[in-house]
């Protein structure tokens, strides 16, 4: 007959690696949880492009985030109690009803560490990876639980339902562009990107929620050619100008009729010399025979929209015009590129060094139609620009009139002070942050 001690040792230890089992079987599902909800989708597309199978796999894992939580839940919460429940029958037997309190004990010891902190730590240090090991056999547990969870979620959705919340496990709560925003923000803040970096793909990621009325050329700033000038005066007009494209309007400034190239106008006008065979021919041009037809453009237009129609076209200029057809201003392929790579500067370009500098008194002298976001991007700062555009917008906005030479304002916690106006625009401003104990919210 064998001895009963002998028998009681053997169903302890062959508990007690049910147990070891169980625990490694709850530290795979709680390491496959971190893993595959922290990794990044990006990059698991990335991996999967190159022909990484278990990133394909990851990423065909967690299309459905609720379908996989609820299978995962459901199998590490069985796996739990499971061996809860035969710690505490081994250590009853042993101890008698103090068992129980030990078992408690030890089992949270061992879940806690084992099943819980190490693997979870293990997979947040490299989540991708750790995403491509289980993501076949947390597929496999998926489909085998697929009823129960599907169950679970109705009763879940039921619920919830009743408490007038709706779950889409589809919806995401950031769109992508957040995400990678995000990202940048957090990097740029860690010191692995650069500002520069930073700000050309925040640029590039923000073209689609702007519009060409936000950085378009105001009406009052464009240099134009009356058609009813001179062809002596128009060829001087057009090569004193810094710029290669000049609109061309007739009897008033609204009306514009074509857009005349530099290029072009010194074609026609060495034509006509070559063919009279004498220089005065070069008087005698037709200005709206060289002209090109004008590009309007609707000033609601998205700059990502606007740039590939700039593309589609073949052409780097356009006019922009308001709901009633009237001239607003215009728009270049250069001012959208300038969105993305900050301001870029030739040899003919006569406007001032945009380059901020600080005064001594830490303020910085700034032309009000200056946009908001190029302000923003050169010295790091958040001025607002949902409700203006420009620095003498927000200006005007914010203190509901045109304000005098002189004056000054704070808000949003930065300093305002009125430097220059011409009639009704706001020419020069300085402007400085306030100190944090000073700021006007």
């Amino acid at each position: 007959m064998d001895d009963p001690s002998s028998s009681l040792d053997a169903a302890f230890w062959l508990t007690c690696a049910a147990i070891a089992v169980l625990l490694a079987i709850s530290a795979f599902f709680s390491g496959s949880e971190t893993a595959l909800t922290a990794s990044s989708r990006a990059k698991l597309r990335a991996q999967a492009d190159r022909g990484e199978t278990g990133a394909a796999a990851a990423l065909k894992v967690t299309a459905d985030s609720e379908r996989l939580i609820g299978a995962i839940l459901l199998g590490n919460n069985v796996v739990n109690i499971l061996s809860a429940s035969l710690a505490t029958a081994a250590f009853t037997r042993i101890l008698g009803g103090s068992g129980v309190a030990i078992a408690t004990l030890v089992m949270t010891v061992l879940v806690l560490i084992f099943s819980e902190v190490m693997p979870k730590t293990y997979a947040i240090s490299a989540p991708e990876k750790v995403a491509s090991l289980v993501a076949r056999p947390i597929r496999l547990v998926t489909i085998l639980l697929s009823p129960i969870v599907s169950v679970v979620r109705l009763i879940v959705r039921g619920i919830l339902a009743i408490f007038g919340l709706r779950t889409d496990p589809g919806q995401h709560m950031f769109s992508i562009e957040d995400e990678i925003a995000g990202a940048l923000s957090i990097g740029h803040a860690a010191g692995a990107v650069h500002k520069e970096d930073r700000d050309r793909l925040l640029g590039a990621l923000d073209l689609g929620n702007r519009t060409v009325e936000e950085i378009m050329r105001h009406r009052s700033e464009i240099e134009m050619i009356d058609a009813a000038l001179p062809p002596e005066k128009i060829l001087e007009s057009v090569l004193a100008s810094p710029h290669t494209r000049l609109p061309v309007f007739k009897d008033e400034r609204e009306n514009v009729v074509g857009v005349i190239h530099a290029k072009d106008l010194l074609r026609a006008v060495n034509r006509a010399v070559r063919e009279a065979g004498d220089p005065a021919a070069a008087r005698r041009f037709d200005v709206l025979a060289v002209a090109m037809p004008p590009y309007f453009v609707p000033e609601t237009t998205a700059l990502d929209e606007q740039m590939r129609e700039f593309l589609k076209r073949r052409t780097h200029f356009a006019l922009v015009v308001d709901e009633y057809g009237s001239l607003r201003g215009l728009i270049t392929l250069e001012d959208i590129l300038e969105e993305i790579v900050g301001e870029i500067a030739d040899e003919h370009d006569t406007e001032a060094d945009q380059t901020l500098r600080p005064g001594p008194n830490g303020d910085y002298l700034i032309e009000g139609g200056m946009t908001i976001r190029d302000l923003n991007r050169q010295l790091d700062w958040h001025l607002p620009d949902e409700e203006a555009n420009t620095v003498a917008g927000l200006v005007i906005h914010m203190a509901q009139s045109i304000p005098d030479q002189g004056q000054v304002f704070s808000f949003h916690g930065y300093r305002f002070e009125v430097v220059t106006r011409r009639e009704n625009r706001i020419t020069r401003l300085r402007v400085r942050p306030l100190a944090p104990s000073g700021a006007d919210g």
